[in-house]
């Protein structure tokens, strides 16, 4: 079980590293465009800027995934400690990524009341945006996928994971 979580994290983040990859370089290309179009023919595209604050909300998101699988994230781990301080160090790292990762992956479901209805995405589904004319719902989206992600690398950093932390020790 514990190898199966340890695969299914670096799956996941294979796959997500190069989604996250293609949206910088959209990003990069489409803001690139927007100056272009601004300076160069003194009319941007409306829908530039809009896309942009997309495709950064997906890489950002995205990017916190990857930056937690690799030990990019702030931590107490000290490699010097006692195993016991390793673990209770490890302890309260993952409480404190539980602490906030848990209430908004539920909020992003549920609202008040427990109402899907009222929940993050639910509203987003009702949302458009302002130039595309597509539903907002597939960029909130990215809030609960990168949370779920996260509890997935932190199960695995659990399993015994420890490639990533081996590579960010030597990297530092």
């Amino acid at each position: 079980m514990r190898q199966l979580i340890v695969s299914a994290s670096n799956v996941v983040d294979a796959v997500l590293f190069r989604i996250a990859t293609v949206a910088i370089i959209l990003l990069v290309s489409i803001v690139m465009l927007q100056v272009f179009a601004r300076y160069v023919f003194f009319q941007p595209p409306v829908w530039t800027e809009e896309i942009s604050r997309y495709l950064m909300i997906w890489a950002g998101l995205l990017g916190a995934t990857l930056a937690f699988k690799r030990y990019f994230d702030p931590a107490v781990f000290q490699p010097n400690r006692s195993l016991a301080m390793q673990r209770i160090a490890m302890l309260a790292q993952s409480l404190s990524v539980l602490i906030f990762v848990l209430p908004v992956l539920f909020y992003s479901f549920f609202g008040p009341g427990m109402r899907v209805s009222r929940g993050f995405l639910m509203r987003h589904s009702k949302t458009f945006s302002e130039t595309l004319e597509f539903s907002t719902v597939y960029v909130a989206i990215a809030v609960p996928i990168s949370l779920s992600v996260i509890l997935l690398h932190l199960a695995a950093r659990w399993a015994g994971d420890k490639s990533s932390k081996e590579e960010a020790e030597s990297n530092a």
